[in-house]
């Protein structure tokens, strides 16, 4: 009887999970198979779920229409720059609130969780005016500012949880044998958190590749646009250009989709690390 509620059970489960992955990666499908679509057959009824004849004007005419190829490296550009650098800060003061004790470190611990339960778009407009008056708008390197300031709370809280896990005696055993606290650090520490970092990273890439708001705000002109404020250039008021935005998404999609594909294990590393202090 046991063994029969459990085999029901796996079915219920196997069935489930299926039906999830089908609700999950259709949408994707569906992006995938419209972007080789000719601009006749898009609309055609009944629903093709399958092209008859590929095309590849798509692709063609987003590069023909637009410069998507320097939206396509401004994003490169802005997301690797703010990751790293996000990254790379955030470990520090991860590593200053997970070995030092201080006066203020619950209160800059909940300020920083606090921070990623404020919509982003309510900053929109002191925002904008700091970066005028700063005269960063429509310049690559304020958007890099902005995405690292916005990056850094989360992933600090999310560091922190990796050094907590490292025991002390390892970073006190360098420093006994001649090392600096940076030396430790940098030598010993960094190498153990390999896969919390570059956890850390992809998640600051990620998001800063797909950020929307703060770039439709901030950048005005063809030269310092992204991939997110171009996908949005396909929607205007009368027409959305199916084709053109589909073939983009799919060209958007592919980076992160190879990046944690490459990364993908150590992702699966740095998150159980972190997620339970030793």
């Amino acid at each position: 009887m046991n063994t029969k509620e459990s085999s029901a059970g796996k079915a219920v489960r196997i069935g489930f999970l299926t039906l999830w992955l089908i609700f999950t990666v259709f949408p994707l499908y569906w992006i995938a198979i419209t972007s080789f679509k000719p601009a006749g057959a898009i609309f055609s009824f009944p629903l093709a779920y399958w092209p008859e004849d590929f095309s590849l004007e798509n692709y063609a005419g987003l590069f023909d229409k637009s410069q998507f190829g320097v939206y396509l490296t401004n994003s490169l550009i802005v997301a690797t720059v703010a990751g790293v650098a996000a990254t790379v800060i955030s470990m520090l003061s991860a590593y200053v609130l997970a070995r030092f004790e201080f006066r203020s470190k619950t209160a800059l611990l909940m300020a920083a969780l606090v921070t990623q339960m404020i919509p982003a778009f309510i900053a929109l407009g002191p925002l904008y005016l700091l970066m005028t008056d700063l005269q960063l708008v429509d310049n690559r390197f304020g958007l890099i500012l902005v995405y690292v300031a916005v990056c850094i709370p989360f992933c600090t809280v999310m560091l922190r949880g990796f050094f907590e896990n490292i025991p002390d005696t390892l970073e006190e055993a360098a420093m006994i044998d001649g090392c600096s606290r940076f030396g430790a650090l940098f030598r010993v520490l960094l190498p153990v958190m390999k896969p919390g970092i570059i956890a850390a990273f992809i998640f600051n890439f990620v998001n800063c590749w797909n950020e929307l708001f703060l770039s439709v705000t901030l950048m005005n002109s063809d030269a310092n646009k992204t991939v997110p404020t171009a996908l949005n250039g396909f929607i205007s008021s009368f027409n959305i250009d199916w084709g053109s935005m589909s073939a983009a998404a799919v060209l958007t999609i592919l980076p992160t989709m190879v990046l944690f594909a490459i990364a993908s294990r150590h992702i699966v590393q740095g998150l159980t690390a972190g997620a339970v202090k030793g």
